[in-house]
């Protein structure tokens, strides 16, 4: 698909890509190659640098001189807050949401703005196909790999979303600080009737591991996080039931029927609590955690009945 066939409209369209780094210095050279490669080129590209002490902006500074770097003070900065500073630091309609270690296909901007300019307006972010280290052929060939639907979250690895739409839903919850932002997010999209759609079409290749990353961190933040995005916008009666339906679905697990969807983030879950010592000791914590947030969450608490709405159980 070359420039000589794009689209007046796709042509027309402008893109900044928004790139959150913390000492990925190759891995952020190669997802900027790939970008300058693009068959439609972006308006800007956004780089917010989390304090890197591995040279990553100074390759940046010295490589790219064209991509527009932010640095952060210092590091202690969750990644909700550094894609919201270049969230509103871009001028384009469209906001590409990329993690520093994805590569893009040549034609990533091209082909989701086609995309985007055969859908309805309603379409607030396009999702695409992501494919990981890992990640077994049972879930690459299934139907919620392969099938163009409506999501219930994004990949905040490699989304674009609409830039109106991101301003007028506040952007990430950085009460989060990190892990399950995409999902919140996507809730307030559904609450103004906005949706996400996924492109299977569009296949971008990202570094990190298949299903949930292990460390005590990362549990912690997808528990809590699971319960403050619960607090703000799911029925008291889900909550509930939730514990019980997760464990029938068995996303604790990266096997076979484990089930497949949207809630990539959390499959592994039951994994890296028996992995980890003190694994539920560290649940129990990140409970604790969010219940602290309780009045936040019910001055912010708008419960989600949009049909694209549901629970992260795959």
């Amino acid at each position: 698909m070359g420039r000589e066939r794009v689209s007046e409209s796709v042509a027309s369209a402008s893109v900044s890509l928004v790139i959150s780094v913390w000492n990925r210095l190759d891995d952020l050279r190669e997802n900027l190659q790939a970008i300058q490669a693009q068959t439609v080129a972006p308006l800007e590209v956004i780089v917010v640098d989390n304090d890197s002490r591995d040279g990553t902006p100074e390759m940046v500074l010295e490589e790219f001189p064209e991509v527009r770097l932010i640095r952060m003070p210092h590091s202690e900065f969750g990644a909700c807050t550094t894609f919201n500073v270049g969230f509103a630091s871009a001028r384009g309609q469209w906001v590409g949401i990329l993690d520093d270690d994805v590569v893009l296909p040549v034609d990533w901007i091209e082909g989701m703005l086609e995309e985007a300019d055969r859908l309805p307006d309603d379409v607030a972010v396009l999702s695409s196909r992501v494919e990981e280290p890992e990640m077994p052929d049972w879930f690459l060939e299934s139907a919620g790999q392969l099938t163009p639907r409506y999501m219930s979250t994004f990949r905040g690895c490699a989304s674009l979303a609409r830039a109106d739409r991101l301003r007028a839903c506040g952007f990430y919850d950085e009460v989060l600080f990190i892990f399950g932002n995409e999902r919140d997010l996507t809730a307030r999209f559904l609450n103004r009737g906005w949706r996400v759609r996924y492109v299977p079409s569009l296949r971008v290749w990202h570094k990190a591991p298949f299903g949930m990353r292990q460390g005590k961190r990362s549990l912690f933040y997808h528990v809590r996080n699971f319960w403050i995005y619960s607090f703000k916008y799911v029925p008291l009666e889900d909550i509930l039931k939730f514990p019980f339906r997760f464990l029938g679905k068995g996303l604790g697990s990266k096997k076979q029927g484990a089930g497949v969807g949207d809630a990539v983030g959390t499959i592994g879950l039951f994994d890296s609590i028996r992995a980890l010592p003190g694994g539920y000791w560290i649940c129990i914590q990140a409970t604790l955690s969010a219940l602290r947030q309780l009045p936040y969450c019910l001055k912010n608490r708008e419960v989600c009945t949009h049909e694209d709405f549901d629970l992260p159980l795959g």
